[in-house]
């Protein structure tokens, strides 16, 4: 048995059944908190979150002096437990990188996991010990307001960034200072809700959850996660917070997961309002039952459990083993040892110059080109440039959701950013959406228009029935467009939008999500050319609302798409094709795929597949290079296409280099008709391409 295991055993067999369930309990230090409960040993984790609680606007950022305050007074009860502080460090702490979804747009899981490495540290020079990051789930309803938090639509992609967030954050040992405990969440299947409502009930098959929605969460528990939090949703029936099978038997029994289950937040009480549990007590057993080990704030542990136990409704063990797994956690992120944290970290450790370059590079990143006709970007061919809209002169607004610990007034405004990156000679104007740029757009020899969706409309339960752009802006597009300048679109958004008009009426579409703090230097840099595009789209964008659920690795149906005919599946109104696929990204050269290779004709163990890419534009770049397949008969239907690998090759102006793939057969199983995972033979399509929808096919058999 392991030293951290001997000294669990030796703590829990003094604790009362008070300081058990103490440990099982998360609060907050809200205005009716009460100390004396940390003195009582029956809180074993604070919140640190005293606003912005669903990720809007700022919030007072925690402070190592305000968690010593508290860990001193947990550390006066009779066993000197010490208190686990968590936080929402989503997408950065002080330093606020792109959000998530931006994030994956990089297609980078090496930048994913600097950036988390960064938030670590700076998160622990406050006295945080956990982020409640990352999201894991998989969405594929936009008008979902959490869809900015993950990772996008593909099991692949998002079990990458999964696993390398949860490196970022935890490194290869939990006690060092400069990690936090991460929690993959939200287990599972919250992105499925009904109508993109958060909070709403969701249904889906078993294949569904197992190879889509459950991978991200495999990743992480591989990677190491220390917690799970378990979602808010119905899922199929069954609350996620009391649903054993997923908690217990898969989690834990499938995956070997020895970490602790948190609630999110209430959602243990509220297994009452969803109508499984009669009462606070009854749904209390309930999620413990399922295997929630700590109650995030509802409170229903701390003041229903002694009772349950005395009259032997939910046996000790199962409150021992949950106390076990949060003590585990505890001591393999060192807390025994060193609880309390150096004050004057923050000054070193907070918003570093390698941090903000860090966001930049990221930022660059992420951003993507949708269009460019006529290589109107970069602007280097312009001299009087009007930049106009509601982002004109962002600060906070850049950073997106979940970024409570970010300040408004570190990051530099985006117009001042845009003059400083702007080329000598160059004049800039700036206006509002409004009739000083109908005015100073007649002086401008290109329009710039940076619109989009504040911050507010991204986040938990911040969902949209329309995927338009926010009110005004349509028109304000229209507007400038019918002036017969150059015009150029930056869209900064934290969902996709369905921007089929305005894609149109532009001559240059930039996607620059939500960018973080460094998001305006990032968009000058790719706007007047000292950088080039890379991001690549992790989410299929609709031409229109009603699209949705859209997305790349759907069923082909009996009557497909194509070939066109009256029986294929379609609209009346628009083409069933999205606006842009999953994958698609230009920059600002051109590269062509030619001489793919497969490496035999039937798959034993594994095989190479290749291609040469080159670089047939005048400007160096940086391309993603991606690996898709398709079973053409299966036991249970299968995709069109599954994204298996990608890789981001560069190449200098004439350049051609084979980019090679191993392909395994392992990343062709499935879950089967049986309900097995493996692999069935067959005949397979095999494509190395810029996206989705296009690339060199080959074909092999297993």
């Amino acid at each position: 048995m392991s030293s951290t295991e001997n000294f669990i055993n030796h703590l829990l067999a003094q604790m009362t059944l008070e300081e058990k369930l103490g440990q099982l309990n998360q609060s907050y230090p809200h205005e009716n908190f009460d100390p004396e409960l940390l003195r009582q040993g029956k809180v074993g984790s604070l919140l640190n979150a005293s606003g912005a609680l669903t990720g809007q606007g700022f919030s007072e950022s925690s402070s190592a002096e305000v968690c010593n305050h508290f860990q001193r007074l947990a550390l006066e009860a009779r066993l000197k437990i010490p208190l686990l502080f968590g936080r929402d460090v989503v997408h950065g702490y002080r330093t606020v990188f792109p959000i998530p979804l931006a994030q994956a747009a990089s297609f980078d899981p090496e930048l994913v996991e600097e950036a988390a490495a960064v938030a670590a540290r700076e998160a622990r020079a406050e006295g945080i010990r956990w982020t409640f990051a990352p999201m894991v789930d998989i969405a594929r309803d936009p008008r979902w307001g959490r869809v900015a938090e993950g990772a996008g639509e593909d099991p692949l992609l998002g079990a990458r960034i999964a696993a390398a967030a949860v490196r970022g954050f935890q490194g290869n040992d939990l006690s060092r200072p400069d990690t936090v405990v991460a929690c993959a969440k939200h287990f599972v299947g919250y992105g499925a809700a009904e109508g993109g409502r958060d909070y709403e009930s969701g249904e889906m098959s078993e294949a569904t959850l197992r190879d889509i929605y459950l991978p991200p969460f495999e990743s992480a528990v591989r990677a190491g996660v220390g917690t799970i939090m378990s979602a808010f949703i119905d899922l199929n029936g069954i609350p996620a917070t009391a649903n054993r099978r997923l908690l217990t038997d898969l989690l834990r029994g499938e995956w070997g997961f020895d970490g602790f289950v948190v609630s999110d937040w209430n959602s243990v009480a509220e297994l009452v309002s969803h109508g499984v549990a009669e009462d606070r007590a009854h749904a209390a057993r309930l999620a413990l039952y399922a295997g929630v080990d700590m109650d995030m704030v509802s409170g229903a542990y701390l003041d229903t459990l002694a009772e349950s136990v005395r009259n032997g409704q939910v046996p000790i063990e199962e409150v021992d083993e949950a106390v076990r797994r949060i003590l585990r956690i505890k001591h393999r992120a060192g807390l025994f040892e060193n609880p309390y944290t150096d004050p004057q970290r923050a000054a070193r450790d907070l918003l570093t110059d390698r941090a903000r370059q860090l966001a930049r590079r990221m930022a660059c990143r992420s951003m993507v080109l949708l269009k460019n006709k006529g290589d109107i970007l970069p602007l280097q061919n312009f001299r009087r440039i009007l930049v106009a809209g509601n982002f004109v002169h962002a600060r906070g607004e850049l950073y997106g959701t979940w970024s409570p610990d970010g300040r408004a007034e570190d990051a530099t405004p985006l117009h001042e950013a845009l003059r400083q990156t702007a080329p000598r000679g160059t004049e800039l104007l700036f206006a509002l959406n409004d009739d000083r740029a109908f005015h100073l757009a007649h002086r401008a020899d290109v329009v710039v228009l940076v619109m989009g969706e504040h911050p507010i409309r991204s986040g938990e339960n911040a969902n949209v029935s329309d995927l338009g752009l926010p009110p005004g802006q349509a028109e304000f597009v229209e507007m400038m467009a019918g002036l017969g300048k150059p015009l150029v679109l930056v869209v900064f958004a934290g969902r996709p939008l369905a921007i089929t008009r305005q894609v149109a009426l532009a001559d240059a579409v930039l996607y620059a999500w939500h960018p973080g703090m460094e998001g305006g230097a990032a968009l000058g840099e790719i706007l007047f050319g000292q950088e080039s595009p890379s991001g690549r789209l992790p989410i299929t964008f609709p031409r229109a609302t009603g699209q949705i659920p859209i997305y790349y690795n759907h069923k082909n149906s009996g009557r497909p798409v194509s070939p066109q005919g009256p029986f294929a599946t379609r609209y009346l109104d628009l083409p069933s094709t999205p606006l842009f696929p999953f994958g698609y990204g230009l920059t600002y050269t051109t590269f062509e795929y030619a001489n793919l290779r497969v490496g035999s004709e039937v798959l034993r163990g594994a095989i190479e597949v290749s291609a040469e890419v080159t670089n047939t534009g005048s400007r160096s770049g940086r391309e993603l290079v991606q690996l898709y397949v398709r079973d053409l008969v299966g036991s249970r239907t299968r995709p069109v296409r599954e994204l298996k690998d990608f890789r981001h090759v560069e190449l200098q102006p004439g350049e051609t280099r084979r980019v090679t793939f191993i392909l395994r057969e392992e990343d062709l199983a499935f879950t089967r008709a049986d309900g097995t995972r493996g692999v069935e033979p067959g005949t397979f399509h095999v494509w190395i391409a810029p996206d989705s929808q296009g690339g060199l096919r080959g074909e092999f058999v297993i």
